[in-house]
């Protein structure tokens, strides 16, 4: 195993437990700072918003460095951010502690994406983009539960303390694993960008968007879900985060072979399937049993999409990867953060907890639409009839 995807892969894992940790802290969270849980949500949101407004600003400042020193200084920004939630003395100055913590993500995973592209054979290009991503899944093994259980036990804020100490590991593994000669190609970032524009560019961001909504509409919630729905206990719901983290990771596996065969039918196939799961979840919420069995399930399909996606994106903005990888970072935080404001409106509005799941299977079929319709433009339109060879 190559031991510089190792260390982007200790850093994801960082990044992932910062990111969704949240979820299983947000009663505790609520109660400290003060708010309803609802509100408590938005610190989700903020979250997703940074990495959406970050991205694209990070992408311009990362540009003209070499991708090693880009990549420790986003993951020092991580560790500040993280520093700074675990200081906040108020409700309002989290939301601004998660949104510079937020400033690293899309940047950090968008270069990691194409260099762990680049270290590999053109065959595994996907599968190499499937272990970086690894490290956010093994975060919802290990890192999500853990700092739940952490946060439960001692207040989330030593939960953010924790996430700090892995970001300073990470950057201890890039600074030593990771080699120093890769340089960032020097573009015309302006061209880069005007890349984006594309129809296809464009679809394959919107399945993102839309397939992560779909997710977080109900993965924000999911802590008051478990509990009030299904009934289970705190303990409980920390084991459904590790089933759920044990799928994702599964799911990165399995999504980086699928995409490495191909990669449309990969989106369309996992898609399709991630409606049928959220429908399933929305039917067996009441059993604690069925419920555990479809978290797993959720987690593999839901990541199985992640490197399909990445490489999609990046072969359809083949001429500008950098830009292109990074800003899908941004369309998954996107969808992040619509889903949970989504979520928090539709709780807002009357909808009970039990019925976010239906929510989601709405979001994922418009996602299952764009696919189709990415993979029809991929087929090109159907030939007519040549007029002369019909009047002759």
């Amino acid at each position: 195993m190559s031991f510089p995807l190792i260390a982007l892969a200790i850093a994801s894992f960082g990044i992932g437990t910062t990111e969704f940790v949240v979820m299983g802290l947000l009663p505790g969270v609520a109660d400290d700072l003060g708010v309803s849980i609802p509100d408590a949500g938005l610190v989700v949101t903020a979250y997703a918003a940074g990495v959406v407004i970050g991205a694209p600003l990070m992408a311009i400042v990362t540009n003209r460095f070499p991708r090693k020193a880009s990549l420790l200084g986003l993951m020092g920004i991580f560790i500040a951010g993280n520093v700074f939630c675990a200081l906040a003395p108020g409700y309002a100055l989290l939301i601004a502690a998660r949104v510079v913590t937020a400033f690293c993500h899309g940047a950090f995973f968008g270069i990691a994406a194409v260099v762990a592209a680049e270290l590999v054979a053109p065959n595994r290009r996907a599968q190499a983009v499937a272990l970086v991503f690894a490290g956010l899944t093994v975060a919802n093994i290990m890192g999500v539960p853990g700092g739940t259980a952490l946060g439960q036990e001692f207040g989330w804020r030593a939960t953010f303390w924790a996430v700090a100490a892995i970001g300073v590991l990470s950057i201890a593994a890039i600074a030593v694993w990771l080699p120093a000669g890769i340089k960032a190609p020097h573009g015309n970032l302006g061209r880069e960008f005007k890349v984006l524009g594309r129809p296809q560019v464009l679809l394959a961001m919107s399945i993102t968007v839309l397939t992560s909504a779909s997710l977080f509409v109900v993965f924000t919630f999911i802590a008051p879900f478990l509990g009030t729905v299904t009934g289970l206990s705190d303990t409980a719901v920390t084991g459904a985060l590790l089933l759920f983290g044990v799928g994702m990771t599964a799911g990165s596996f399995v999504g980086g072979r699928l995409a490495d065969r191909k990669v449309m039918p990969a989106i369309i196939g996992v898609t399709a399937a991630l409606i049928g799961v959220l429908a399933t979840l929305a039917f067996v919420a009441g059993s604690a049993l069925l419920t555990l069995t479809t978290m797993f399930v959720w987690g593999l399909v839901i990541f199985s999409l992640a490197p399909a996606l990445q490489i999609r994106v990046v072969d359809a903005a083949s001429d500008a990867p950098n830009v292109a990888s990074t800003l899908n970072q941004a369309a998954f935080n996107l969808g992040n953060a619509g889903g949970a404001w989504i979520g928090s409106a539709a709780l807002i509005l009357g909808l009970d907890y039990g019925g976010l799941p239906w929510v989601g299977v709405l979001i994922a079929a418009v996602a299952l639409a764009a696919a189709l319709l990415s993979w029809r433009l991929d087929r090109g339109p159907a030939r007519a009839p040549d007029a002369t060879a019909t009047a002759a």
